[in-house]
């Protein structure tokens, strides 16, 4: 029978059939007995999960991913048994060298690394945030186009503008690969390869007991959990994707999240990554108010790294959410050799920092989720920065307020792309916060006969059951509060300009 090894003093035991994972367990040191008491004892329910698995085939690959997760569980006891954390009288801001200005980059009309890039989209998420069934990438976001259909078409045109190859990967999780899969085939005709693979699927842990959720390896799908896209290294060479890339002559891959509508391919910043000789380049952004809890790159030690807001010890978190410490923030929009991904991966040198989710299942259970961020790869790899790039390159549609920017006249759709209206007389966008009626998709779409102008908007604040007829025009700073009870029709052709509606109003075209 296959079994997981078990960690012991000197290092890790072995026996017939165990598992020789390429990481060894003897670099850990469990420091203390209830660390290696819950180590013990995840292996032992791991192994139960694995012997019930009867294909050789299945079983050896769910054997090598619970592998994987049992290093992740070991590695995150091994540092809350020592105590470990960040010591932040060694972060600081990163030096000038660490990220460079997008200005500062040579702008080219057209690379000659162009047909040696591959471009990955991060399809793990559901919709269900915004109130929908499926992938989030399946959602309608403009002219009836989904996230997934825009980015195809960004991709196909780039293909035949430029007369190249650019393949475009899709890594997703067991809660979006099959509908994924059935999505994609009405692109068989376009003038694009369309990859897929799956990132790694690991069993929650009871907070309590700190043994595996699920009781047998296929269960029930809130049992599992896909472990962050920092798995993306290891489940892109597991899937045999990573050879096929290389052996194709690709040598280099962007990577960001599917519902980034802002991370197109900029062939000057792939001119740059190739010329700089850089494995890896991270796109950062100035941070705004509404950008404090995203991650940002620090010097640690004289070396580069990200620092999320999960890491921060409790006393530092206002340091962390500061503008005048940290600038910038990580968009998730990556640049990375391929060959340096096969490097790093083979030579176990990845060493991803770990992230602990509390989650509260449905059934009222308290788990934990082990996850890691693709982004804190950056210490692995060479010559490897951040590139300040402009907000218009962060464009995430995160809930219906991001969305009602995006479907606005504040952009238009170019191949497959958002560009921003210059009749628009700032850069920056406006601040949008609508209620609890607004959060789901469907009941957004309803509330509005047509997207309002919003041109000349600063702050749109909406709450209640409020409806827009069409052709509405919002400028400045907008109002609009429905209490309890009461309902507002805001008429069609209406301009507010600096305005606050409340109370009840209801007004019938005719």
């Amino acid at each position: 029978m296959s079994t997981l090894a078990t960690p012991t003093a000197a290092g890790t035991g072995t026996q017939d059939h165990q598992l020789h994972h390429p990481h060894t367990l003897s670099t850990l040191d469990f420091q203390g007995a209830s660390s290696a008491a819950a180590a013990s004892a995840m292996r032992t329910e791991l192994n139960r999960l694995i012997s019930q698995v009867k294909d050789e085939q299945e079983r050896k690959a769910f054997q090598h991913e619970m592998g994987n997760f049992f290093l992740l569980f070991t590695r995150w006891l091994g540092e809350r048994s020592k105590g470990t954390k960040i010591n932040w009288d060694k972060v600081n801001s990163p030096p000038d060298d660490q990220v460079v200005p997008y200005d500062s980059i040579p702008r080219v009309e057209s690379s000659p690394y162009l047909n040696k890039l591959a471009v990955l989209k991060l399809n793990g998420g559901l919709g269900t945030t915004m109130g929908c069934v499926g992938p989030k990438s399946a959602i309608e976001v403009r002219d009836g186009m989904t996230f997934l259909d825009l980015s195809v078409r960004q991709i196909e045109y780039l293909n035949k503008a430029k007369n190249v190859n650019v393949p475009f990967i899709l890594m997703n999780s067991f809660n979006t690969d099959d509908e994924t899969k059935r999505i994609v085939q009405k692109y068989a005709t376009h003038n694009i390869d369309i990859l897929t693979f799956n990132q790694s699927r690991y069993p929650r842990v009871n907070k309590d007991s700190l043994l595996p959720v699920p009781r047998n390896p296929v269960g029930d799908l809130a049992d599992w959990y896909p472990p962050g896209h920092g798995d993306l290294f290891d489940s892109l060479n597991n899937s045999g994707l990573l050879d096929k890339l290389i052996d194709e002559g690709k040598e280099y891959l962007f990577v960001s999240n599917v519902d980034n509508l802002g991370a197109t391919v900029d062939e000057s910043i792939l001119n740059h990554m190739v010329e700089s000789g850089a494995e890896f380049l991270m796109e950062v952004t100035d941070k705004t108010r509404a950008d404090i809890k995203g991650g940002t790159l620090i010097d640690y030690e004289g070396s580069i790294r990200l620092l999320e807001i999960a890491q921060v010890p409790s006393a530092h978190v206002e340091d962390f959410k500061s503008i005048k410490k940290f600038k910038i923030f990580n968009t998730n929009n990556l640049w990375v050799n391929l060959k340096a991904i096969k490097r790093v991966v083979e030579e176990n040198e990845l060493s991803l920092e770990v992230i602990v989710n509390d989650k509260t299942t449905e059934k009222g259970e308290k788990v934990i989720q082990l996850e890691t961020a693709v982004g804190a790869g950056i210490k692995h790899f060479h010559n490897a920065h951040g590139v300040n790039v402009p907000r218009s390159r962060f464009l995430p549609v995160k809930s219906t307020s991001d969305l009602f920017l995006v479907t606005s006249d504040l952009y238009a759709l170019n191949h497959g792309e958002l560009a921003f209206n210059p009749k628009r007389m700032f850069n920056t966008v406006p601040l949008i916060k609508l209620g609890d009626h607004f959060k789901k998709v469907n009941n957004f779409l309803a509330r509005f006969r047509n997207p309002p102008h919003i041109l000349e908007l600063d702050h749109l604040t909406v709450t209640g059951d409020v409806s827009f007829g069409s052709d509405v025009v919002l400028k400045g700073t907008v109002i609009i509060v429905a209490n309890a009870g009461s309902h507002i029709d805001i008429p069609s052709g209406s301009i507010l300009e600096n305005k606050v509606v409340s109370g009840n109003l209801h007004i019938l075209d005719h």
